[in-house]
């Protein structure tokens, strides 16, 4: 995980969650709405809220997420439950927090993307879309929220470290105006995220 705060803040609003839990491991990056420390406090409520129970479905932690942000100035997130005896994982996001599969049997060419629905986790929650896909042994996951430029995806050095992979995106795509987090996870031989 790599990440930066607006230029300015020492705050940042952005957090991320890595929970192993029964099934598998929860995956998730959350954008406080603007920045500074409101942000940081709407999701710091939402990973609070996903931490109760990770093993519930992305919808459920969705759902939660929304129900205990009523009161603040909401988030957008997207969660990606890997499932370790299914080798699958299901994502769902709101907002424009982006999650990508680089896959290594296609040779980490054009990666697979979480379908995104506009909306705000604790005001204007969308129905929700969730989607189910197969990994393998090798396969990357990265997630980011919008501090980053989206045009990364073509100069990932998919086959390093996954912080070398963070801190790389994070070093030449950080947008500058915004908060930034970049969450890398690969997935193993033994069936666990990195």
């Amino acid at each position: 995980m790599a990440q930066k705060a607006t230029p300015g803040q020492t705050v940042s609003g952005d957090r991320h969650l890595v929970q192993p839990h029964g099934r598998g491991v929860l995956l998730a990056v959350v954008d406080g709405i603007g920045h500074g420390p409101e942000a940081g406090r709407a999701a710091a409520i939402a990973v609070d809220a996903l931490l109760q129970q990770p093993g519930d479905s992305v919808h459920a932690l969705t759902k939660r997420c929304h129900a205990a942000l009523a009161l603040t100035r909401g988030v957008v997130m997207t969660l990606v439950a890997l499932d370790l005896d299914d080798r699958t994982i299901t994502w769902c996001g709101v907002g424009n927090v982006e999650a990508r599969l680089f896959r290594v049997e296609a040779g980490f060419t054009t990666p697979e993307s979480a379908l995104l629905r506009g909306g705000t986790v604790g005001s204007q929650l969308p129905v929700l879309y969730a989607n189910v896909i197969p990994v393998n042994p090798g396969d990357v996951l990265i997630m980011v929220s919008d501090g980053i430029r989206p045009d990364y995806e073509h100069d990932v050095p998919v086959k390093g470290p996954p912080q070398r992979i963070a801190d790389h995106i994070l070093q030449k795509y950080y947008k500058g105006t915004d908060d930034a987090l970049v969450l890398v996870a690969r997935i193993n031989e033994t069936n666990h995220a990195a």
